[in-house]
């Protein structure tokens, strides 16, 4: 029989699933980081609890997984005092003529639409121990940001 007529299992054109991916290097998190952690296992231990379907039952036993292991690595980060650019800190900036403010989370907490980096993005790498009046190198540029204003989260 032809291969073209032959039925094949429905699971064989199915994308295969994939652990979540943990980000390399250390799991900062600030206190509403730490919080969103809890929040979001609490959320997976609920769904893994009473959905009976398999299909979402195994994606959220992925996904508990992902966050069991973020809560396991997290390392809980002192407050930063706002005296310089660091972890936990909220930053004003000019670059390209434009203000903009950003605040250096984790990076289960970084939403960029929202103005949370990660703290291993460029842009805070950047700004990294810079104090209020400095001007730092950015993508290529000498002096490309002016750090306005520093403060803790």
């Amino acid at each position: 029989m032809s291969v073209a007529f032959r039925r094949e299992s429905d699971d064989e054109h199915l994308e295969p699933k994939f652990e979540v991916p943990i980000p390399p290097g250390p799991n900062w998190v600030t206190p509403t980081g730490l919080a969103l952690i809890e929040d979001r296992v609490g959320q997976f231990e609920a769904l893994v609890a009473a959905d009976p379907d398999e299909t979402a039952l195994a994606a959220a036993k992925r996904d508990l997984r992902y966050w069991k292991a973020r809560r396991a690595s997290a390392e809980l980060i002192a407050p930063a005092d706002g005296s310089s650019v660091a972890f936990g800190t909220r930053v004003t900036f000019r670059m390209g003529g434009q203000e903009r403010t950003i605040a250096i989370v984790g990076h289960d907490e970084a939403d960029a639409g929202e103005g949370k980096v990660a703290f291993t993005a460029p842009l805070p790498r950047a700004m990294m121990d810079a104090e209020a009046g400095e001007r730092v190198d950015f993508n290529g540029k000498a002096e490309a940001i002016e750090v306005l204003k520093v403060e803790p989260i």
